[in-house]
């Protein structure tokens, strides 16, 4: 992406709508306070956050806080909303569906900062989460041209929260494909496929968390950035994110199962061997036994002269070995399972 369209300003009321692309440069001398128009929402998205001395521009002219500029380029685990006189911030982790089948969960950090007639969003690269909240405010659909900032970042949290669940979707996919594939062969590939994709919903569950709390905050905050009409929809949110946390842990007692029953499987197979090499070992030991005496030599064994000695011990051999055979197929010892 170029600078001239590093950065969004979306501008817009129940009747009008004005969208600008320019480069970060730009926006830090003209998105400044004063020239925020309080008869429009504003919405400033970054794709980047590599034009550090204009963001901190930027922030500068908004008045933002010397350690939410830096909250802004650091990577935080457990974001914490903060409010300050004039904007709210805080930070959270996006997650996307991977397109090219990788066993990396493809993700990255959203900032917010939310003043009284703008929304800031400061995303780590270029990627898009936000095409249906666009789409939503260019051609009006829904109430979003009727409400104000906080009820588009509800909008853009939403949608956050919906690649959680399509990323949620693909390892459900990848899950029952490997469960057709443990079925049919339980190889150490399979097993290896199980715990990726195991890992892959113990990251998704870490970047879940943190929204979570966020929008259980957002839920009983009494904040002027946060209208009381629009706070039932962050507590929507909230159950949202509850129930991608549980498919997580369905997902993964999933896994589990599946990767006893490899366990179960393996064992089994090495039962099957060890029968299979204990009923071999069960009639050769009586033949080794018989060769094993004749084989001594000694002198005084009447047998060795014996004209047809030979012939009767070699039919002895092989009653003896088709004897056992025939037992362990009675019993079912050489029945496959």
């Amino acid at each position: 992406m170029d600078n001239s369209q590093a950065c969004q300003l979306f501008k817009y009321d129940h009747e009008f709508f004005l969208v600008t692309k320019n480069s970060p440069e730009y926006f830090a001398s003209e998105f400044v306070e004063n020239a925020i128009d309080t008869d429009y929402v504003s919405w400033l998205n970054f794709h980047g956050i590599n034009e550090k001395q204009h963001i901190d521009r930027l922030c500068e002219h908004l008045s933002i806080d010397k350690l939410t500029v830096e909250d802004i380029y650091q990577e935080k685990r457990r974001p914490k909303l903060e409010e300050y006189a004039n904007y709210m911030f805080f930070s959270v982790r996006s997650a996307l569906p991977d397109e090219n089948n990788t066993f990396i969960l493809q993700q990255e950090q959203i900032s917010f900062l939310l003043g009284k007639h703008y929304l800031i969003s400061f995303q780590e690269k270029s990627s898009d989460h936000f095409t249906d909240v666009r789409d939503r405010i260019e051609k009006k659909r829904g109430k979003i041209r009727l409400k104000g900032p906080d009820f588009l970042l509800f909008r853009m949290l939403d949608a956050i929260v919906d690649n959680y669940f399509e990323v949620l979707e693909d390892i459900t996919d990848s899950i029952q494909k490997l469960e057709l594939k443990l079925l049919r062969t339980a190889s150490s590939e399979t097993l290896q496929l199980i715990e990726f994709q195991k890992r892959k919903l113990i990251e998704l569950r870490k970047i879940v968390l943190p929204l979570k709390d966020v929008t259980f905050q957002l839920d009983k905050l009494e904040s002027p950035f946060i209208s009381k009409d629009n706070a039932h929809y962050f507590a929507d949110l909230k159950e949202n994110c509850m129930s991608v946390l549980e498919e997580i842990d369905a997902n993964k007692q999933i896994l589990e199962g599946m990767a006893n029953l490899y366990y179960a499987v393996q064992g089994q197979r090495m039962n099957e061997i060890m029968k299979v090499l204990t009923v071999v070992s069960a009639i050769f030991i009586p033949l080794t036994f018989i060769v094993g005496v004749y084989g001594m030599n000694f002198e005084n064994m009447p047998e060795l002269k014996y004209k047809y000695g030979y012939y009767t011990v070699v039919a002895a051999m092989f009653a003896i070995a088709i004897t056992l055979v025939l037992v362990f197929v009675k019993r079912g010892w050489l029945k496959k399972k």
